[in-house]
């Protein structure tokens, strides 16, 4: 008895989903983070003007002065949808886990000098709550931003700022073997010590501000590109000196995170300031407000560390360098 098999070859309609087919073509076959972020947000059938902002539709172009023809076009240059970025992070989180192990199994805290971990304690710390800050700022971007290419990422982001809070407050319980009074010190710092108030009072601004592109540029890209330099390299820089190498194993993530982060603000600057003369004056405007604002709130802590005539000195490098940072990326700073 012989059996013959044949096969039949089903060519598909199309390549893709609808909202892919829709703006390339059927024949175009798409990439995972295509499929998961062009054309996903909803822009009809609304059923109800939001209660708390009647004059907008829940998801509305005109909550922000900055204007796309295609809101679309703020790509991430990672492409990070739910998948890629949960790998990528699960990833990062596993290499931060086994630092805290080999840190703590190795006693590498023991060896830092007893002055620089008071040092530690004082910066980084009440951090945490700049990192808490900065996830309710992410998610008012997810929440009031247009197009899911942008608003998809500033919600990862959000996790992000989460996480970093999380990893801040698991080296405060190594301090203090695990008792908490590290956190709740730096609880006490954040709301009360003077060095923190003028950065804590620029993270609680940018919680009003009504645009949530101004909070995207005041939060990611003015704050962020002087406080994280600031921290993670500035202070670590001195503290290799002082025996600290095991904070720069602990704080590996944020380094990660903040070289992996800069591209996608970079992406959404550059492309959102070439669509428009009016944009790139826009942004320039926000930046040029946000970065001596983001320097002075950062200064008092650079002072507290590394002394006056080096704190300043470092705060005016990592300014220059956020203005170049700005203008290379077409932003047109008044």
């Amino acid at each position: 008895m012989s059996l013959d098999i044949k096969l039949n070859a089903l060519e598909p309609r199309r390549q893709t989903y609808g909202n892919i087919a829709r703006r390339y073509g059927a024949d175009r076959p798409a990439s995972r983070y295509d499929e998961a972020v062009l054309d996903v947000q909803a822009d009809v059938n609304f059923h109800y003007k939001p209660l708390w902002a009647p004059e907008f539709d829940i998801f509305d172009v005109r909550r922000t002065a900055i204007q796309m023809e295609d809101w679309y076009a703020l790509r991430d240059p990672r492409q990070y949808y739910y998948a890629t970025y949960n790998i990528n992070r699960a990833d990062l989180s596993a290499a931060a886990d086994k630092a805290f192990d080999v840190v703590a199994e190795r006693k590498l805290l023991d060896r830092v000098d007893d002055a620089w971990k008071q040092t530690v304690q004082h910066y980084l710390i009440p951090l945490r709550h700049y990192e808490w800050g900065a996830n309710l700022a992410s998610f008012q971007i997810a929440d009031e931003g247009y197009g899911t290419t942008i608003t998809s990422a500033a919600a990862f982001c959000a996790a992000d700022r989460l996480g970093m809070a999380q990893i801040i407050g698991r080296i405060g319980l190594e301090l203090d073997g695990h008792q908490g009074a590290s956190l709740d010190a730096g609880k006490d710092a954040w709301m009360n010590d003077p060095t923190f108030q003028p950065l804590r009072k620029a993270i609680e601004d940018v919680l009003v501000r009504k645009d949530w592109f101004e909070v995207f540029v005041a939060v990611h890209f003015c704050l962020d590109g002087i406080v994280h330099p600031l921290v993670y390299d500035r202070f670590d820089n001195v503290g290799y000196g002082k025996g600290g190498a095991a904070f720069t194993m602990l704080t590996e993530f944020m380094v990660s995170w903040f070289k992996d982060e800069s591209r996608w603000v970079d992406a959404v600057l550059k492309t959102a300031a070439a669509e428009s003369p009016d944009n790139a004056a826009t942004l320039g405007t926000w930046a040029a407000t946000w970065i001596p604002r983001a320097a002075e709130a950062a200064a008092p802590i650079a002072v507290s560390v590394l002394g006056d005539k080096d704190g300043s000195e470092a705060i005016s490098e990592l300014t220059q360098n956020l203005r170049d940072r700005a203008e290379s990326l077409g932003l047109a700073l008044p």
